[in-house]
C-alpha cells in the first residue's frame, strides 16, 4: 500500500453493510499507519448535504458533493472510504471522473432487499412499507447495481471480517 490517495466507493442499499465495512477497513488502515477518512452518507446528510432531499436531482447533487470532497482528500494523500447508497450508475461514473479513474475503486456492498429489510437498522424500510416514508431506495426509488465494480461483496454470505479482508486485498493490489 503506497502513499497515493485513493477512494474506495462503497455503494449499496441501506442496511447492506457499507458503514460497518468502512469502519473496520479504516481501523485496519490506521493500525497500519495509513491515513484515511470515512465519508458516510448519514453523516454527510447531517451537515454538508443537509439542504438536500431525496429526489433524483438531490441524490445526484449529494453524490457530486461527496465526490468533490473525496477528490480533495485523495489529493492530500488520504485513503478515502465513501459509504454512500449512491443509487445511480451515472452518478458513480461522474464521481469516478471527478476523483480520477486511477484513484477510484467502486465496491458493491450487495445484499438482497429481503435481507436489508430484515436488518432495517434505521427503520426506513418498515416506514416505507407503511406509507410513512417515500423515496426509499429499493422500495419506491431505484437502485442501479454497478455494472463492473472492482469488488462485489455479498454480505449475506460472508462475515464483516471476511469482507474487510477482501477490501484490504483489493487496496493492497491497487493502492
Amino acid at each position: 500500500m503506497g502513499t497515493e490517495g485513493i477512494t474506495l466507493w462503497l455503494t449499496g442499499l441501506s442496511g447492506a453493510g457499507k458503514t460497518t465495512i468502512a469502519v473496520k477497513v479504516a481501523e485496519q488502515l490506521r493500525a497500519a499507519g495509513r491515513p484515511c477518512c470515512i465519508l458516510d452518507g448519514d453523516r454527510l446528510r447531517q451537515d454538508l448535504c443537509k439542504d438536500l432531499g431525496f429526489s433524483d436531482t438531490d441524490r445526484a447533487e449529494n453524490m457530486r458533493r461527496t465526490a468533490t470532497v473525496a477528490a480533495l482528500m485523495a489529493d492530500a494523500g488520504l485513503t478515502v472510504i465513501v459509504a454512500l447508497i449512491s443509487p445511480f450508475q451515472d452518478g458513480r461514473e461522474a464521481a469516478r471522473a471527478s476523483i480520477g479513474a486511477d484513484r477510484f475503486l467502486e465496491i458493491h456492498i450487495d445484499a438482497p432487499l429481503a435481507v436489508v429489510e430484515r436488518r432495517d437498522v434505521k427503520g426506513l424500510y418498515q416506514k416505507a412499507r407503511n406509507g410513512q416514508l417515500s423515496q426509499v431506495t429499493g422500495i419506491d426509488s431505484p437502485y442501479e447495481a454497478p455494472l463492473a465494480p472492482a469488488l462485489r461483496i455479498q454480505t449475506e454470505h460472508e462475515t464483516p471480517e471476511q469482507s474487510v479482508a477482501r477490501v484490504m486485498t483489493l487496496l493492497l493490489n491497487n493502492g
